[in-house]
């Protein structure tokens, strides 16, 4: 269904020609297959969505490498590529409202976080288990209201990490709603990893995650 669009990313647009604009972010792996089929079921459900290639055409399947790319992420560059994105996405001819929404996974889910701080066009994030030790973003620029999407058995955004995101963005006076995965692990929304794929809550996310964008962006 989508587009490669040079030095840009990955595009898709919805059946009916135009729609609300999304940003779907990368996990760690880069700009891979999966990714892509995340768009395109966006695009499918009447969003106008992107999905950045931060890697610059890396993509990998080898945890090690997906984590050197991932701990060598300029995040200056990176915020630099959100922001183009918004504005490329803003303009687009087929995007309805003044407002976008961004999701992200892994990685992405706190660059998702990130280019909410960075850019007033955001209007809604979804954050799928964020995570970046060298992301911090400053929630006191945070307007956009936030759906949080985590497993319980995460070891890496455990629930100890998710309560501490809920109060940083909270105490900024910002607003956040979680739902956590009763035995789900990090990237349970992934169905290209059969060890850490969880159909039903997968599914559920997802309802959650359109409807969500649906409620925030119909004003925009």
């Amino acid at each position: 269904m989508g587009t490669e669009i040079a030095n840009r990313g990955y595009l898709a647009l919805p059946p009916g020609g135009a729609g609300p604009g999304v940003v779907v972010l990368q996990e760690w792996w880069g700009l891979v297959p999966h990714i892509k089929t995340v768009t395109d079921r966006f695009a499918e459900a009447g969003f106008v969505a992107i999905a950045p290639d931060l890697y610059d055409g890396e993509t990998t399947t080898s945890p090690d490498e997906a984590g050197r790319l991932f701990m060598a992420l300029n995040i200056e560059q990176t915020a630099r590529k959100l922001e183009e994105t918004l504005q490329y996405l803003q303009s687009h001819p087929a995007v309805t409202g003044d407002r976008l929404g961004v999701v992200g996974f892994c990685m992405g889910g706190q660059l998702a976080l990130l280019a909410a701080t960075l850019s007033q066009r955001v209007g809604a994030v979804v954050d799928f288990y964020g995570i970046h030790p060298n992301v911090q973003p400053d929630f006191s620029k945070l307007r956009a209201p936030v759906l949080g999407i985590f497993g319980e058995n995460d070891g890496f955004v455990t629930p100890e990490v998710v309560r501490s995101l809920e109060a940083a963005i909270q105490q900024a006076g910002g607003s956040i709603e979680t739902h956590t995965y009763t035995g789900a692990d990090h990237a349970f929304f992934n169905d290209t990893r059969p060890e850490v794929y969880q159909p039903d809550a997968a599914a559920d996310a997802w309802d959650k995650t359109l409807s969500f964008l649906r409620r925030e962006l119909a004003t925009a």
